[in-house]
């Protein structure tokens, strides 16, 4: 698995938890960028994200990632353990 899959499904994912088809996810983007993209969103990005690759975040990873491509790589690495 590569990063740009990654985030391949993350753009899916963020469509769907905002009710945007036409949003377009790089990774330099974070919650500053799309103002839908509170406290509380996070918490469904995030399940949403454990449950299609079949992982669990720790707090920490969470803290962690700042942008789109903190969670690419954080999703990265957590796939490969």
């Amino acid at each position: 698995m590569e990063k740009e899959e990654i985030l391949e499904v993350l753009n899916g994912i963020f469509q769907t938890v905002f009710s945007k088809p036409d949003l377009k996810l790089d990774y330099s983007m974070s919650a500053d960028s799309i103002d839908e993209w509170d406290s509380l969103s996070n918490m469904t990005i995030i399940s949403e994200i454990e449950n299609h690759y079949g992982i669990h975040f720790k707090l920490r990873d969470i803290i962690k990632m700042r942008n789109v491509g903190d969670m690419c790589d954080t999703i990265l690495k957590k796939v490969q353990e």
